[in-house]
Formats: C-alpha cells, sequence, structure tokens
C-alpha cells in the first residue's frame, strides 16, 4: 500500500480529531490573507490621494473624524453654506481656492451613485460682496509667502478630477464620473435625468480609481433644491497657496470657525500611515498566532494521533517498515492538513478583504498571488515544522513495547 494511500485512510477515518487543528490554520491565513491586502491597497490609495490633492485644507463638521477623509462629504452632518462666505469676507491670506460640497445618494439605472452638489468658480465673481473681496487680495490673490504662486486655473469640466474645482457650471449642467458614464455610454452634451430633473452632461471625468469615479456633480444650489436640504454643505475643501495652507491659514481658519473642524491633507494622511501601520503590526500578530497557536494544536493533534496509534505503528515496524518511513506517515499527513488549511484560509481571506475593502474603506482590491502563496507556504512550513518532534517520537517507538500495551 502507498504512504498516500495510507495517509489518506487515516484522514478519513479519524476526521474529527483533525478538525481543531485545520480550523487553526484556517482562520489564522484568512485574517493574515485579509489585513496584509486591507493594508497594501489602502497605502496605495493614500499614496494616489496625496499626489491628487497635494496642500488641500479640508472643512469637516466638528463632530466627523479623520478618518472620515477620503468620502468626508458623504456623511449626512453638515456646515451651514454661509461659511463660504466668512472665509471669504475674512480675507484670509492664502485661500487659493473654495470648493463647498454637499451628497446626496440616488439611483441611475438601479444603482446606487452619488449626486454631489459643487460650487462654481464663476459664482464667486458673480456674487457682489465676493468680487469685492478679490479686489483686495481674496481668493487667488494674496499668499504670505513671496516664494508662492497661484496654479493656473483650468476651465475645462475635467479639471474636477485634479484641482477639485470647475470654473463653470450652469444650473442644467452635470459633471460625470467614469464609472457613471459607462452605465448608459455617456457622452458630453447628451441629457440625462437625476433625481426628477434632466440634465446636460458637459464633461466626463477621467477614471481615478476613487469615489469620484461613481460620482455626477452638479450645481451645489441645484442639488440644495432637490434635496430640499437648504443652504447646507457636507465639506468645504480650501485650496491653500503653498506654505500657508500648512502653516498660518490652519489655525487661522480653525479660530474663525469655530463650531467646524479643520485638517490638512498632512494631518489626515499622517493618520492613515498610523492606521496603516497598526494594521502591519496586526498582521504580524495574526502571524505569530499561525506560527503559536497553529503549530501548537497541530502538534498536539499529531502527537495524540502517535499515542492512539502506538500499536499500529508497532505493527508496521514489525513488518519491516522503517522509521523514516514512519516519520514520513505522520510528517505528510502534517503536511496534507496544512496545505488544505491555507488553501481554503486563503480563498477565504482575499474574498473578506474583497468585500470588507469595497464596504468599509471604499478600497477596490484584487488578489495579490505573491502575498497569497507567502501565507500559504508559510502555514505548510508551520503545519510541517509543527509535527516534526511527534514524528521523530513516532519513528522511535519499539515495536515490543507497542504490543506490550493493552
Amino acid at each position: 500500500m502507498k504512504l498516500s494511500t495510507m495517509v489518506w485512510r487515516e484522514i478519513t477515518a479519524r476526521p474529527t480529531s483533525l478538525i481543531a487543528a485545520m480550523l487553526t490554520i484556517v482562520l489564522s491565513v484568512s485574517a493574515l490573507v485579509a489585513i496584509r491586502h486591507i493594508t497594501t491597497f489602502s497605502e496605495v490609495a493614500v499614496g494616489r490621494q496625496l499626489e491628487q490633492l497635494g496642500a488641500n485644507i479640508l472643512i469637516l463638521p466638528k463632530s466627523s473624524t479623520l478618518q472620515d477623509y477620503y468620502s468626508a462629504d458623504l456623511s449626512d452632518r453638515t456646515l451651514p453654506e454661509s461659511h463660504v462666505a466668512t472665509i471669504l469676507l475674512a480675507n484670509l491670506p492664502g485661500v487659493e481656492r473654495l470648493s463647498p460640497r454637499l451628497c446626496v445618494p440616488t439611483t441611475l439605472m438601479d444603482r446606487k451613485v452619488t449626486l454631489t452638489g459643487i460650487l462654481p468658480q464663476s459664482e464667486y465673481e458673480a456674487n457682489a460682496a465676493w468680487a469685492s473681496v478679490g479686489e483686495f487680495g481674496g481668493i487667488g490673490q494674496s499668499c504670505g509667502s513671496a516664494n508662492c504662486k497661484s496654479k493656473p486655473l483650468d476651465d475645462s469640466p475635467t479639471s474636477l478630477a485634479t484641482q477639485r474645482s470647475i470654473e463653470n457650471l450652469g444650473e442644467d449642467e452635470i459633471v460625470i464620473g467614469a464609472d457613471v458614464a459607462s452605465l448608459q455610454s455617456a457622452k458630453p452634451g447628451r441629457r440625462i435625468e437625476v433625481m426628477g430633473d434632466w440634465f446636460k452632461i458637459i464633461g466626463v471625468l477621467p477614471a481615478t480609481g476613487t469615489v469620484d469615479d461613481s460620482r455626477i456633480f452638479a450645481h451645489l444650489h441645484t442639488v440644495q433644491r432637490l434635496a430640499n436640504s437648504g443652504e447646507v454643505v457636507n465639506a468645504i475643501e480650501v485650496i491653500g497657496c503653498c506654505d500657508d495652507a500648512a502653516n498660518n491659514l490652519v489655525p487661522q481658519l480653525t479660530t474663525l470657525l469655530s463650531d467646524a473642524k479643520v485638517v490638512t491633507i498632512s494631518q489626515v494622511v499622517s493618520t492613515q500611515v498610523g492606521v496603516n501601520q497598526l494594521l502591519r503590526q496586526i498582521s504580524l500578530l495574526v502571524f505569530a498566532v499561525l506560527v503559536v497557536m497553529g503549530g501548537a494544536t497541530l502538534a498536539g493533534t499529531i502527537s495524540a494521533n502517535v499515542r492512539e496509534r502506538r500499536r499500529e505503528v508497532g505493527t508496521l515496524m514489525a513488518l519491516g517498515a522503517k522509521p523514516w518511513f514512519v516519520a514520513r506517515l505522520f510528517l505528510l499527513k502534517a503536511f496534507w492538513l496544512g496545505t488544505t488549511g491555507a488553501l481554503v484560509g486563503s480563498v477565504l481571506g482575499v474574498v473578506t478583504a474583497m468585500v470588507l475593502g469595497a464596504v468599509w474603506a471604499n478600497l477596490s482590491i484584487t488578489p495579490l498571488p505573491g502575498l497569497t502563496l507567502l501565507a500559504i507556504a508559510s502555514a505548510i512550513l508551520v503545519a510541517t515544522v509543527a509535527a516534526w518532534w511527534p514524528a521523530r517520537t513516532a519513528a522511535k517507538l519499539d515495536p515490543c513495547v507497542c504490543f506490550q500495551e493493552v
């Protein structure tokens, strides 16, 4: 009889004693794979957001947290729209552009999308009070640092993808994200119905891999009317000028808007980096659990199996089986358990990461073959090493002593 056949019959004949060991391996590997996938793609998202948003400042409702940044304006918490006028009339140096936003969840062709109201930059010039501020050094006119220069404005609709603002947007016009455009093969110039109103598409944003891909951008006052929300916003993005954004501007805005929370990208990124570091440390803890608990459980299971099979082992050796054959019998069993548990755990971990990443962090996660193979190899190695001592003990059994036991 082949060695593999003997191992398979042993596993199928006594499956109960092996379930605990395999379950430990499955849970440990799935947790390790899921956490590492989420951490890896979260780090990529942080880098992409930092590259896209530069030195922006975000004004949020007081009850918001820094972790809310990537979808901060999707919160149901609101701020008065009058905060925009307050910032403008304060004439703070370094305020280059303002982009207040209000988000309303809706559906388009039975798919959930977000209608996002934004205030185009042309509105600031149209308002007489705000325009007078600009004449004395308001938006884009005054930087505290001599080396600072305002970034050139792009008046194309797709400037939303890079500059977080748009120059002109009519109350019946919209700009749509890449995912929304794919629903109806929508193109600029076409009209679509959103929340009972018809809008003309004036631009389609390039795919960014962020929540903006599933957004429809419309005029802020139109969204307020459709949502019956009143003159409120979920967030105000401030594009600060150079050093002012990271230094004087934040404390000035904090003092000016006492009922709001003012954060910079550097604060948000440092917070998210801290979360990623915590997840990496947790993944190391899970790996330690895999090594200690998984190894100890499997070693205990194999040791118990050796004690139960002493007479069978003695019979094999009396019939001429070599010690290395007996050792391989138990090592192969551990190898099969480790391989099966690692494969099931890796699949479960990847699926968990894809589901939780999308639900909790708006992350689009795809399987990482290298990471998955490393987790599988680690589980197999731990299982084989854990079974080494019990297998060695079985190989040293004396057949005569085994037959004397009742």
